[in-house]
């Protein structure tokens, strides 16, 4: 992917408050440590990473200039946008791939199909092909506010909950934590756990666990920087910054700080920080959407 030069001598100063998803939080991180290394600290951008469903909850309500998303805003949550006057610019920025992961120490699975994942219990009932060790499955995983929890039911849950006529939500029964440090920590506890992680963080932590192939019904994939761009990966995602339009029109630090984020070096942290860059279709027409919203 190809991007714009980093913009030079001309970067407004100013603070930028980036809420949101902590799959996109290092990009972000990344992004900003570029900003203060061009203007040597004038523009200062902070960087936070709640989840997905926090993030939009700061940004809807003006607290925050631009939100980090690893999905697409919900339409409940576009609604109190407007309702509070926030309108918004989406940008699409990087590619990720959902990462089913378990212990290294389980030689049982490899591989799960999409029923198994849906529920163990029912999978054989439900045409699953899958074998489970014979012992407690251990699940760790994000919690609703986090987008990489909504990835999961999309991916994993919804379709089979719909054809069942049940609520399309995850066992109650699993350890929840926003942080990924804490969900790598139950994978590894348990040589029959079960857990999902972005696939950056499951790269950077892969010593401690081993990610297990995903059968969609094409045949099991297992997730790396090629099969997640080329989209036979089953569980790759885009990833996103929204851009408040008041924020934008208010603060040329905003303005700023987004242009380098789409800029070549900006561009060079999605891969930095262990993401996949878009292809350059996508990117132009993400530099289109941008250059549109900016006038």
């Amino acid at each position: 992917p190809t991007g714009t030069d980093a913009p030079t001598g001309e970067i407004a100063g100013g603070e930028v408050f980036v809420s949101g998803s902590s799959t996109v939080e290092p990009i972000s991180v990344l992004v900003s440590e570029l900003a203060d290394e061009l203007t040597g600290g004038e523009l200062a951008v902070t960087v936070e990473g709640p989840g997905t469903g926090d993030g939009f909850k700061k940004f809807c309500a003006g607290e925050a200039d631009i939100s980090d998303a690893s999905r697409k805003i919900k339409d409940e949550e576009a609604q109190s946008c407007l309702d509070a006057g926030i309108e918004f610019v989406e940008l699409e920025v990087a590619i990720d791939g959902l990462t089913v992961a378990s212990s290294i120490n389980n030689s049982a699975v490899e591989c799960l199909d999409v029923p198994a994942l849906y529920a163990s219990a029912l999978a054989a009932e439900l045409g699953s092909t899958s074998v489970f060790p014979d012992s407690d499955l251990i699940v760790t995983g994000p919690g609703p506010e986090s987008g990489t929890y909504d990835t999961f039911v999309e991916f994993a849950i919804k379709k089979i909950a719909e054809e069942r006529g049940v609520e399309d939500t995850t066992r109650a029964d699993y350890t929840q934590s926003p942080n990924d440090n804490v969900i790598v920590e139950g994978i590894e506890a348990s040589d029959s756990s079960l857990g999902w992680v972005g696939f950056a963080f499951y790269e950077a932590e892969q010593d401690r666990m081993k990610a297990l192939g995903v059968d969609a019904g094409d045949g099991c994939i297992v997730p790396s920087a090629e099969t997640i761009a080329d989209g036979s990966y089953p569980f790759s995602r885009s990833l996103y910054i929204y851009v408040s339009a008041t924020a934008l029109a208010e603060n040329p630090a905003v303005g700023s700080f987004v242009d380098l984020y789409l800029s070549a070096d900006g561009i060079a942290a999605v891969t930095e920080a262990g993401y996949v860059g878009l292809p350059e279709d996508r990117q132009a027409a993400t530099q289109a959407t941008w250059d549109a919203a900016k006038g």
